[in-house]
This record gives C-alpha cells, sequence and structure tokens, in this order.
C-alpha cells in the first residue's frame, strides 16, 4: 500500500511540474514557409486569393478529399470566405481580410474544433523572372497549458503542411500546358 501512496504522489508532483512548466513556454507561435516559384506574382495571385482555387493545391483538401466545403462573402481577396468540416482535418473557417493584388493577402483562421483564432499572410515577392512566395501563421496558444505544450511541435506540424501546399502550388503552376 505504502509503493501505491508514493506512486500516487511522485505521479502528482509530475503533473504539476508539466503544468507549471507549460507556462515557461511561449504563449505565442510564429510559424513561415517560403519557396520561390518561376511564374509572376499575377499568375499566382488568383489561386491564392480565391478561396474556391484552394483545393487544388493546399494539403488538407488532398488529405480528405470528402471534407465539407462552403464559401461566402466575395469571390476572392478581401472579403472573401471559406470553411471546412471534416472527419480529419477538424472545422473551421478562414477569412480573407486584406489583399494587396498580386502582393499581399492577411487572413484569419476560426479552428472551431480546437477553439483557437490565428492570423496569417501571404506574401508574393518578385524574384527575378519569379516569386518568392511566403505563407505565415500568427497564433496565441492562451493559458491551456496542453496547448502551450502543443506549440512545441506546432511549426513542424503546420510547417510540413505549408511547405506540401507550396510544392503543390508550384507544380501546379508551372506543369506544361496540355
Amino acid at each position: 500500500m505504502g509503493m501505491v501512496v508514493t506512486l500516487v504522489k511522485w505521479l502528482l508532483v509530475f503533473v504539476v511540474a508539466c503544468m507549471l512548466g507549460a507556462y515557461l513556454l511561449p504563449a505565442s507561435k510564429h510559424v513561415e514557409r517560403s519557396r520561390e516559384i518561376a511564374v509572376s506574382p499575377e499568375r499566382l495571385w488568383p489561386l491564392i486569393a480565391e478561396p474556391r482555387q484552394w483545393i487544388s493545391w493546399q494539403p488538407w483538401y488532398a488529405r480528405d478529399p470528402t471534407m465539407k466545403l462552403s464559401y461566402s462573402g466575395a469571390e476572392s481577396g478581401a472579403g472573401a470566405q471559406w470553411a471546412w468540416d471534416s472527419a480529419t482535418e477538424g472545422r473551421g473557417r478562414m477569412a480573407f481580410e486584406h489583399a494587396d493584388a498580386p502582393r499581399l493577402l492577411h487572413f484569419r483562421l476560426e479552428f472551431m474544433s480546437m477553439g483557437s483564432v490565428a492570423t496569417g499572410q501571404f506574401r508574393l515577392e518578385p524574384v527575378g523572372a519569379g516569386t518568392r512566395v511566403t505563407w505565415a501563421f500568427d497564433t496565441q496558444l492562451g493559458l491551456n497549458p496542453l496547448m502551450r505544450w502543443s506549440g512545441l511541435v506546432l511549426d513542424t506540424m503546420v510547417g510540413r503542411d505549408f511547405e506540401a501546399g507550396l510544392d503543390r502550388l508550384a507544380a501546379l503552376v508551372t506543369r506544361p500546358a496540355p
């Protein structure tokens, strides 16, 4: 019986240490990936600024093609919105809040299945005959210790998706015409 009590005490100490340790971790997270694509910003802009075009290059729809999508607001740029509901990718919505075609698009993400909000942007910068596309994302992790600990792997998880999306975007616009 004494061994069980000792084990429970150590388990309690561990849980408390993990909870307190979470508050030593950053309260926010920034994720960013860039890729040079051999086309002009004008060629890329419609694929980024029109939510209906995202299914052709973003990685989440590729993982769940049965994802339910709905669109509202403007068709492109500021005011354009889309929402998704997926068994594997969760439920959320994205709204394009500011657009400076064909260079900058600011967006707001709401992840209803996780109860979190993030903001982000796409920057399209001419580089020689091509474009450097930067996809960035910022989120507040709040006071929830689990969210703080998840921030340690957020760059890897979201960054991997951003890289896949940028690769798919590049393949889409640089493949030879049929």
